[in-house]
Order: C-alpha cells, then structure tokens, then sequence
C-alpha cells in the first residue's frame, strides 16, 4: 500500500502524507516515496506548482517509532546511509523547480519541520504546533538543519534547537517558518488555492528562474560575478519566448499565453 498520494489536475500536483494512523511519521518507505515522487513531478513540464499535503490531524510528526527502534541497531555506516536517504529527499524537494506550497494542516515535529522548511511557501492552521524535539532524545535535527535555518534563521534556531521547546503556529508565523495562518480547514485549502493560483498566472519559465534566482542570491557576496549573474539573468529571460510574450501582452493589454481560462 502507497504512503503517498499523488494526483495532478491540469498545472496542478498535489503530493498527499498518507499515514494518518501514525501520523504521517516517517519511515524508509515513506521518504523513499517522496524522493520519488518529487523527482518525477520536477521533470515534468505540465506541472507549475506542487502542494504538500498531509491527512490526519497531524502534518508530520517526525520519525516512525519502528523505525527509530530498528535505527538503535545500526552501525554508524548504516547511520550514514539511513541520514543520507532522508537528506536527499529534503533536497530534492527545496531543489524542485516548481514552487512547492506546503498546506500545514495540524502538528509539524522533528523531521516534519524540515519538510516545512524545505518548501518555498507555507500555510498553517493556527491550532497547528512545531517542535525541534531532538535534543529530547538525544539526538540533533543536523539533516534538517540547512533548510530550518534558512527559514528562520539563527537567532530562533539557538533558541529551538537547543530547547526543544514546543511553539505555536503563531511563533512559527513570526520566525519565518510560515507565511500564513488561517483559523479553519476550509480557510487553509482556500488560501493554499489562492496562492497556487497565483503562482499559475505567473509565466512558468519565469517562475522557475525566480526560484534559481533566489538560491544564486541569497547569501552571495555583491561583487562582479554576481552583478554578471543577474545582468545575464535578465538579458536571457526578456530574450525567451515566455518573455517576449508577456511584454507584448502586457503592452497589448491581454492574457499572456500561459494564463489558463
């Protein structure tokens, strides 16, 4: 039986945490599947945007707790090889092309945070709680920790990482984990809805340099090489079909051809 569930409607993908029963709490299976999942939805040129669901009143509550028992057992090789496993996951969902939206339906602990992370834009219910539990148990969110750090930066990951503190959806907002709070189910799908619909009116090409963009930018040192890489970055793109398109229909007060109905 599939931990995941994956549909695509029209431009959409929506990539659904199928283990309620345990929370959707990872696994093996389950990381192996959103490696999977994400590497072929981020080789398709149909889908412009993919949203991160989960069903249950949990989004994802970190480790399986089978798994972590068999995790006991393991030499530090086969530490190596499990860790790698779920970095590589992460990865390739921050690298997907595609914006990924993640729709943040209950609690996010341990490795859901990096999840959370891992995604370009975030909504969550505000009965929603986060944890970084790991010192709890001994452990620290090491594979997680580029993507969480990046979302919320230093100050707060001294605080949380160290702490272990459970925080609100609230906190979560001003740290930068989240973009948004709404207060009920049916708010949070019209709210994901709308910024999916946002991020389809954009020119798709555009969008996926945007999010390249972003990665070249951030954190770079000003100097020449970047001057170069945003000069070249914005010659490319108005030279670009999509580009060409979009300034004319903006000129010729129209659609562009991308905009779907």
């Amino acid at each position: 039986m599939a931990l995941l569930k994956v549909e695509v409607l029209q431009t959409v993908a929506r990539v659904t945490l199928a283990r309620p029963e345990v929370r959707n709490a990872f696994d093996e299976r389950l990381i192996a599947e959103l490696d999977a999942a994400f590497v072929g939805l981020s080789a398709r040129e149909d889908v412009r945007c993919i949203v991160l669901a989960a069903e249950g009143p949990a989004f994802c509550a970190g480790a399986d707790l089978n798994w972590m028992r068999r995790m006991a057992d393991y030499s530090r090789e086969e530490n190596v090889a499990d860790a790698g496993a779920l970095a590589r996951m992460l990865r390739t969902i921050a690298s997907c092309p595609q914006p990924v939206v993640a729709r943040v339906q209950g609690d996010v602990y341990a490795g859901g945070m990096g999840l959370v992370a891992a995604c370009d834009i975030a909504v969550a219910i505000d009965s929603a709680g986060f944890c970084l539990s790991e010192t709890r148990i001994g452990l620290v969110p090491a594979t997680i920790s580029p993507y969480v750090i990046r979302a919320i930066g230093r100050r707060a990951a001294q605080r949380y990482f160290l702490t272990a503190e459970r925080f609100s959806a609230g906190e979560a907002l001003r740290v930068g984990l989240v973009h948004q709070l709404v207060d009920s189910v049916e708010a949070l799908d019209g709210c994901v809805d709308g910024i999916v619909k946002a991020v389809c009116q954009g020119s798709p090409a555009a969008v996926r340099a945007a999010k390249l963009l972003i990665d070249s930018v951030d954190g770079a040192v000003l100097d020449d090489a970047l001057v170069a890489l945003t000069v070249e970055g914005i010659a490319d793109i108005r030279a670009s079909a999509e580009g060409v398109e979009g300034v004319r229909a903006f000129l010729g007060k129209r659609a562009p051809g991308w905009v779907l109905g």
